[in-house]
């Protein structure tokens, strides 16, 4: 399971370090990692700020603001452009206002927040599920945040539950001893990453004697001694109207919405009027209000850990003032010029260079301090004193010499863009809102923000520069491997059954928690946003594929294509060319260099990037509207003229290479090579992986030969969607794109069939210096094209859809606490399919988890699901579609896979149509018919200690 986790930047200027609840599924070439997330970049841009009606345009214009009698903060905004709303609670409680000892209290309690209340006492991700939420939670050093958003007739519906569990929390033994386990098993997930273990050390050590120096979900040994009173003390201390923001986005009526707020919120007492318990051991909270110690003053020399990994690290932390401090624009402007795109300062010095690569940094401003975290990736063979020589000497330079006005007008540019590209589904709007408030006290923060970085001169950039990113106030922290082959078995091994033992509960969630949802109001107001428009599609004479969708609503564009060029085509003994042409791609053309083709996007804070998958390349872009025909001419030149000059090429190669020394230390990228692999032979296109032999015997000739094979119009489609002109973009892209021609049929391959294993298979590849086991297990599934598909997805939301509300979350999850992520997926493309469940475990308890798995597959094998599964299932699937189709970037990318997938266009709305349409018969025979539970590939990666269990 994918666990997003660790530092989570949903605004360009405020790093949210956050522990995320739920997950979500990386689908392609790539496996879903489990990560500790250090930077969330932002979006790229220009040389000249944007037009007046952009720089105009308020960010938090129409946003009604208002506290209620009893000191809830309330902000409405909206926004119709899609018949969607997002509701987010944010409570001002955080890991900074833990106690001593308490580490980590305010991310379980985050946890326990999902269990139940009085009133509903059931899991609350199965309510959110039934309400078709696509709804998620966070814990970060100042805020704990709840969203969801839904279809607007669910608007009150989800108003109810944040009410409810405001005041009637169900906080007790049971639960608790369970959750912490699931905790422990996100904190081991962590540890598995060399960056989070660095991460943390350097702050530990940069803030000594506050909590912004411990990390935000918690220590192991703190977790294991929380106390069911103390959660409850938290909970009454925190969770009160007075402490929190209520924030409301989307398709709704002002008036009509805030009075229903004042109906379900506006009889939570305040904290005054709440009743007092007295505890004579009560833990002595931190006060919000008083100042952060000044960090302690850095040793001379390096923290240094030495640990198992595969690549060398170097991170340098500078403390920062807070949030609202009057430096922090000219700081965030400095950091785009020092480490953003391809033509930044340090990129150009370490990584272009050939020192490392890749080098990020973040500027992360909290509502007490913050600071500047510099990383640095290189291989283990390399100088990292050379490395950090460099670095210094960079800044020292841009010291010395000023930043031209070409660098700040193009960080001014990229900012601006980045605000405005970054605001584009009311989710986001609503965070941006909700984050605004908690850390700063004002929602229409970003916008006097933006104000000022207009205003950033290039003295103020170099005077903070000078006054924070001295080496008197830089802490370094290196992460030296200590390299070790990870121990792939790779020939399988049949094993016995394994069989647990289960008690009576059902995981099933009975007919009679129907009753624990709220109303939901089926009284529809008269709006233009129920009206469905197709995009139109054209098809150039080189049979280049386009289709466009006009959308308003934001001055921006959505691109997104797909070239038949991955990596099905690779040769064996090649395997990575078809990625390695891909991130070539933008290297340089005939008439521009990899710096020019790059600045001419980041001038205007535009992006365009290319990615190689098993089927196909994806092209992800976007811009301002204003940039289009930048970004569809800098489309033309890297499809049509690209050169692969060797320079960049062997760059490109180090890269990858590094990227795959880190994919196996990774035991989900590991867990997840050998499962394709042990399902699928040699012989077939999906057996090929990269290696490292593979990769170095690549040479220019055949990148070149296979981009001119494989790269052709005739298997392009193009989709982009946004403020534009359909018959101007049209012409434009045909300008650009129409001479592109190729001669002969395309090239195609055959995916023979696969039969599943005879029996259960299990393998268990060591990866040395992990805390937590990755495992993968499964075998081949259905196209996209196959009749039961839509049964499929049913069946899926049932069995493992989402695991706060799905059989295996309920039972390995909620009532084993074996995993903290558990989920399953058909992975249904156009010549091949792929069923797997994916999950992580402790080692010591990953063996149970298998068992309990295969346990539940072998139930809905049997005995199907219930007629009340079926509902909830189909409410939750279109649900979370219609959510969907409200995000630029999931719309757009919905659009193109139909094409891709020879689907009518009109699938783009016929899918919520033919989910309802399921019944639970054609789902209990789908379960018959695609659940194999004695036909399982079961790979578990991780310890060493795997290698010691035994399969009973």
């Amino acid at each position: 399971m994918s666990i997003l986790s660790g530092c989570y930047r949903y605004r360009f200027y405020v790093l949210l370090v956050v522990i995320s609840l739920v997950a979500v599924l990386f689908l392609g070439n790539q496996l879903a990692e489990n990560q500790y997330i250090t930077t969330s970049r932002r979006v790229n841009n220009q040389a000249t700020l944007v037009t007046n009606k952009l720089k105009d345009l308020p960010i938090t214009d129409n946003v009604y603001s208002t506290v209620l009698e009893n000191g809830l903060t309330v902000l409405l905004k909206e926004v119709h452009t899609a018949p969607v709303v997002s509701v987010q609670v944010w409570y001002k409680f955080g890991s900074r206002h833990e106690a001593p000892g308490h580490n980590g209290i305010a991310h379980q309690l985050e946890h326990i927040m999902f269990k139940g209340t009085t009133n509903r006492p059931t899991q609350f991700g199965w309510l959110f599920s039934a309400l078709g939420s696509d709804s998620n939670a966070f814990t970060s050093y100042d805020q704990t945040a709840y969203y969801g958003t839904v279809e607007r007739d669910k608007l009150e519906a989800l108003l109810v539950l944040e009410a409810d569990r405001m005041q009637n929390a169900l906080i007790d033994s049971e639960h608790l001893a369970r959750e912490k386990r699931v905790v422990i098993s996100e904190l081991q997930g962590y540890e598995n990453s060399p960056e989070y273990r660095l991460n943390r050390a350097i702050l530990q050590r940069v803030f000594p004697n506050h909590p912004y120096g411990l990390p935000v979900g918690g220590t192991k040994a703190d977790v294991e001694k929380f106390q069911v009173e103390e959660l409850q003390k938290y909970y009454r201390q925190f969770y009160h109207p007075e402490n929190s923001v209520l924030v409301i986005v989307g398709d709704f009526s002002t008036e009509k919405t805030l009075a229903t707020v004042k109906q379900i919120f506006g009889n939570i007492p305040k904290i005054s009027q709440s009743p007092k318990f007295p505890n004579p051991q009560s833990p002595k909270f931190p006060n919000p209000q008083s100042p952060i110690p000044n960090p302690q003053s850095p040793i001379p020399n390096p923290l240094i850990l030495r640990e198992p990994g595969s690549t060398t690290l170097l991170q340098a932390i500078y403390p920062l003032p807070p949030a609202n401090h009057q430096d922090m624009p000219a700081l965030e402007v400095l950091d785009y010029i020092l480490t953003e795109g391809r033509n930044s300062r340090l990129y150009q010095a370490v990584v272009e260079s050939g020192l490392a690569t890749d080098v990020s940094a973040s500027v992360v401003s909290l509502e007490k301090a913050g600071w500047y975290e510099l990383l640095v990736t290189a291989d283990p063979d390399q100088d990292l004193s050379k490395i950090q020589s460099v670095l210094d000497q960079a800044i020292a330079k841009l010291s010395q010499n000023g930043v031209t006005s070409a660098e700040l007008a193009r960080a001014k540019r990229q900012l601006e863009a980045a605000i405005i590209l970054s605001n584009r589904n009311i989710t986001d709007q609503a965070m941006q809102l909700g984050n605004d408030q908690t850390t700063t006290g004002d929602y229409r923060f970003t916008d006097y923000y933006l104000a000022a970085v207009r205003q950033v001169t290039t003295a103020d950039v170099v005077a903070v520069l000078n006054k924070y990113l001295t080496k008197s106030a830089q802490t370094v922290g290196i992460f030296q491997p200590i390299v070790s082959q990870t121990q792939e078995i790779t020939k399988q091994k049949s094993s016995p059954r394994t069989t647990e033992k289960f008690s009576g509960n059902s995981t099933v969630p009975p007919a009679d928690m129907m009753q624990y949802l709220p109303k939901i109001d089926t009284i529809q107001d008269n709006n233009q946003n129920t009206k469905l428009i197709l995009p139109q599609q054209f098809t150039l004479a080189n049979g280049l594929q386009i289709l466009l969708l006009r959308d308003d609503s934001t001055p921006t564009i959505t691109l997104s294509g797909y070239i038949k060029a991955g990596s099905e085509f690779d040769p064996v003994a090649q395997s990575g060319l078809a990625s390695l042409v891909a991130d070539s791609l933008m290297s340089g053309t005939k008439t521009k260099n990899a710096s020019t083709l790059a600045k001419a996007l980041e001038d205007r804070g535009a992006s365009l990037d290319f990615a190689a998958y098993r089927t196909g390349v994806q092209i992800e872009g976007d811009s301002l509207a204003e940039d289009l025909p930048v970004l569809i001419h800098t489309l033309a030149d890297a499809l049509k003229n690209s050169t692969f000059p060797q320079k960049e090429l062997e760059l490109n190669r180090q890269q990858a290479l590094s990227e795959l020394k880190q994919d196996l230390d990774e035991p989900g990228e590991v867990a997840l090579r050998i499962f394709v692999q042990s399902i699928y032979p040699q012989a077939h296109p999906l057996h090929k992986f990269p290696t490292k032999e593979s990769l170095k015997r690549i040479k220019r000739q055949d990148v070149v030969a296979f981009q001119h094979k494989y790269y052709r119009p005739d298997t392009m489609v193009l989709v982009l969607v946004g403020d534009l002109q359909p018959e101007s973009v049209r012409s434009l892209i045909a300008a650009e794109l129409g001479d592109w021609l190729v001669s002969g049929e395309p090239p195609s391959v055959e995916y023979p069939e696969v039969s599943n294993p005879s029996s259960i298979v299990r393998v268990n590849p060591v990866v040395p210096g992990k805390t937590q086991a990755i495992t993968y297990m499964g075998y081949t599934g259905i196209k996209r094209q196959d009749p039961r598909f839509y049964q499929a997805l049913v069946l899926n939301q049932i069995f493992g859809g989402d695991t706060l509300s799905s059989r295996l979350g309920a039972e390995v999850r909620d009532r084993q606490a074996l995993t903290y992520g558990i989920f399953s997926h058909f992975q249904a493309e156009k010549d091949f399919g792929t069923f797997w469940i994916e999950m992580q475990t402790s080692p010591e308890d990953a063996n149970q988890a298998i068992a309990s798995t295969r346990k539940l597959l072998e139930d809905i094998h049997e005995h199907g699901v219930t007629a009340t599964e079926v509902e909830m299932a189909k409410r939750t699937l279109i649900g979370n579609y219609q959510v969907s189709l409200a995000d630029p970037e999931e719309l757009t990318s919905n659009i193109l896979m139909n094409q891709v997938y020879g689907l009518e266009q009109a699938e783009l709305y016929h899918y919520t149509a033919k989910i309802r349409q399921v019944t639970l018969a054609e789902v209990n025979q789908a379960a018959r018919e695609l659940f194999h539970p004695d036909h399982l590939v079961v790979v578990t990666a991780g310890p060493s200690i795997l290698a010691r269990q035994v399969v009973r």
